[in-house]
């Protein structure tokens, strides 16, 4: 069995296990942990007493040349044997045994491809570009990897010094980018000849999140102690509704909380929208300048703007301090389509606006462009896309969508271009990206009721699905919630009575005007919040929710009722009773 360099004394008084654990593996960590800490003496007291090394000698040579750029050692210690560079066999007979051993389906023709990667990319910070074009020639081309990859690490040739580590999405140090290099290799290698860093960390990491994923309210940025089991106190959820807002006078289509959790803005059918201060909740503006129905909203990142988009074929941006239009876009068809939403890009000044119109489903603004009335970028009408959503990730790097043809699109938001597509059973009808932007959160009407998928983005795969909530034919939202987007929330839309003259009754009635909130990762439905009455359409319907960003214990949703509910935890529902 391959070690890192195996047992020096192994001791008969101690078995070979501890509590169903292996105990060289329990120790090796032990030993590993107490050097991230610093406890260098404790380390090599646990080694000389349990007789086991963290790394043999290979292993330990293998990293150090690694950090140190010495390639040749590196790859002589990887496969076994004589390295070959760029001036044939290498001197030493066999000087490096038979190997490292790698994890089971390692490639390690891959690993000599990053190897050299890394030493070509270094020959290029230097500006030995004669060197580094025979390392792609001589050492890279041969190993007949990724031909993409080759193609673009050749294009790095002609690339200025400066702009090197942004086009090659290098790390801004050399050592860090050494170390990435080992941290990726050592995943390739068996553990049981060497550990990946940190390994006690990581393992302490995977118990806080496992009890974390147990506990249906965690709704804390504390991590949970290690001393003793976690489980929160569901009065600390917001699960109670302390405050209406009642300045709507038609249906509430949807609410949004700024990004540093500072104020409110609701929009409605009415036209208006109204924008509220999250201390007291005051009204600090009422927005009345659409001529239709207002059917999105959204804040800038750095939560100084608001776009609002409105039936009447306009979006525009406000100033939200001021509450004066900074800039009015429009959709401009003869048909008179409406612009059903916006997204911001990052820098708080590019966003892009989405339509039903096919000519003009998706537009690409900036605020700073001295044609700021123009598009930067118009999606062709070739695509025949219908857009009802979209949103732009906060890492800037993607815009999804949703269509009205059960189809939802991720383009590039650097070129534009579709990276792909993916199909629906089902109607989509809102839309929720993660803070992280590695997640997705999609509404749709299902056969019987509607249903929540949490989808990765860089795959499109479905990761989980949420059920309880009715959906029929509105438009119904959701949200990432929790201090650490630990929950789904959504709307819910009732039915109306349906009276049978058969029967002589009524038979169906949706009496929902609910709120459902499921975790996230165990996807159990821990809520289903009542509180919102029938709307003039004789529906109880919640179109929007909102969680705050910045406090963990509040979320709003509005609905057909024309009214905005604020929900808190026990500890603010009587403090706010107290003082009211």
């Amino acid at each position: 069995m391959h070690t890192n360099g195996g047992a020096k004394k192994p001791s008969p008084i101690r078995r070979p296990t501890y509590r169903g654990h292996s105990r060289e593996e329990v120790t090796r960590i032990l030993i590993q942990g107490l050097v991230d800490m610093g406890y260098q003496d404790s380390a090599h007291t646990l080694i000389s007493e349990s007789g086991f090394e963290l790394e043999s000698a290979p292993v330990a040579a293998f990293r150090n040349a690694i950090l140190e750029g010495d390639w040749t050692e590196a790859e002589g210690i990887l496969v076994g044997t004589p390295a070959v560079g760029a001036h044939g066999a290498l001197s030493g007979d066999d000087q490096y045994g038979q190997g490292l051993v790698l994890a089971e389906g390692a490639d390690k023709g891959q690993m000599l491809f990053w190897i050299r990667q890394q030493k070509y990319l270094e020959l290029l910070d230097q500006r030995d570009l004669g060197m580094a074009l025979m390392v792609l020639r001589q050492e890279l081309t041969p190993l007949n990897r990724d031909i993409q990859q080759l193609n673009a690490l050749s294009s790095l040739l002609m690339c200025p010094a400066e702009d090197l580590r942004c086009q090659a999405e290098w790390p801004e140090t050399l050592e860090e980018s050494r170390s990435e290099l080992l941290q990726a290799l050592t995943r390739s290698i068996a553990p049981s000849v060497m550990l990946r860093d940190h390994r006690l960390a990581e393992l302490l990491d995977q118990v806080k999140q496992a009890q974390i994923n147990q506990c249906l309210y965690h709704n804390t940025s504390v991590s949970p102690s290690l001393y003793s089991d976690h489980m929160c106190n569901r009065e600390n959820f917001p699960s109670r509704s302390w405050l209406q807002l009642e300045d709507h006078d038609d249906e509430v289509w949807h609410v949004q909380f700024s990004h540093d959790g500072t104020k409110l803005a609701t929009a409605s059918a009415d036209r208006t929208v109204y924008v509220y201060e999250t201390n007291s909740f005051k009204r600090m503006h009422k927005l009345t300048q659409h001529h239709g129905e207002v059917t999105y909203l959204a804040w800038s990142p750095d939560s100084t703007k608001l776009i609002t988009c409105s039936k009447d074929s306009k979006a525009r941006v406000w100033d939200i301090i001021s509450g004066r239009i900074l800039m009015t876009v429009e959709h401009r068809t003869a048909e008179g389509y409406f612009v059903s939403s916006a997204s911001w890009a990052p820098d708080s000044a590019t966003f892009v606006t989405s339509s039903h119109d096919m000519q003009a489903p998706l537009c690409c603004w900036n605020m700073r462009s001295l044609q700021s009335e123009r598009p930067l970028y118009s999606w062709p009408p070739d695509m025949k896309l219908r857009a009802n959503e979209c949103a732009i990730t906060a890492d800037g790097q993607r815009l999804i969508v949703i269509s009205n043809a059960f189809l939802l699109y991720v383009f590039d938001m650097h070129t534009y271009r579709e990276e792909y597509r993916m199909s629906f059973p089902f109607k989509l009808t809102g839309m929720s990206v993660s803070r992280d932007s590695e997640t997705m959160l999609v509404n749709m009407v299902g056969k019987d009721s509607g249903e929540v998928h949490l989808v990765e983005i860089a795959t499109g795969d479905t990761i989980r699905r949420f059920k309880g909530h009715k959906q029929g034919e509105f438009v119904i939202r959701n949200s990432f919630g929790g201090a650490g987007e630990n929950f789904v929330l959504s709307g819910s839309e009732g039915k109306h009575w349906v009276y049978s003259t058969l029967l002589g009754h009524w038979l169906i009635d949706w009496t929902d005007g609910k709120v459902y909130i499921w975790h996230k990762e165990n996807g159990a439905l821990i809520e289903a919040l009542g509180g919102h009455d029938r709307g003039s359409k004789g529906k109880h319907c919640v179109t929007t929710v909102s969680w705050n960003p910045r406090d963990p214990g509040m979320f709003a949703s509005g609905g057909d009722d024309r009214k905005v509910k604020m929900y808190v935890n026990s500890f603010m529902f009587v403090l706010y009773m107290l003082t009211h």
